[in-house]
């Protein structure tokens, strides 16, 4: 078994309920592992990555539920080898004294 690693994927979008979250974009930082059996139907890092990045970027999404959701249905779709995918979204800037988000952990 492989496991691809993704630490600290960062960048701004709009993400969350509250109305300075709709109307300015936040810093989000997401870390992503998925594991697969062999090394010849390999999960290629650099378009998870963009995945991710694009998904939550143009979808603008209001919970992080939602674009956790939406991730790991178009991850499975193309990636059908996954054998484990963890993915964790937080927003570092949201809250002065916690760091908060969502995680995620599918088995198949």
């Amino acid at each position: 078994m492989y496991t691809i690693v993704i630490e600290e994927l960062t960048f701004k979008a709009i993400l969350g309920i509250l109305e300075k979250e709709r109307n300015e974009e936040q810093l989000v930082v997401v870390d992503c592992k998925i594991s697969y059996p062999e090394k010849v139907k390999y999960v290629d890092y650099s378009k998870v990555c963009d995945v991710i990045q694009d998904m939550i970027t143009q979808n603008r999404y209001s919970l992080i539920e939602d674009a956790a959701d939406d991730i790991q249905k178009k991850l499975e779709e193309l990636f059908p080898q996954m054998k484990e995918l963890y993915l964790k979204i937080t927003k570092p800037e949201i809250l002065k004294n916690a760091l908060v988000g969502v995680e995620i952990l599918r088995k198949y």
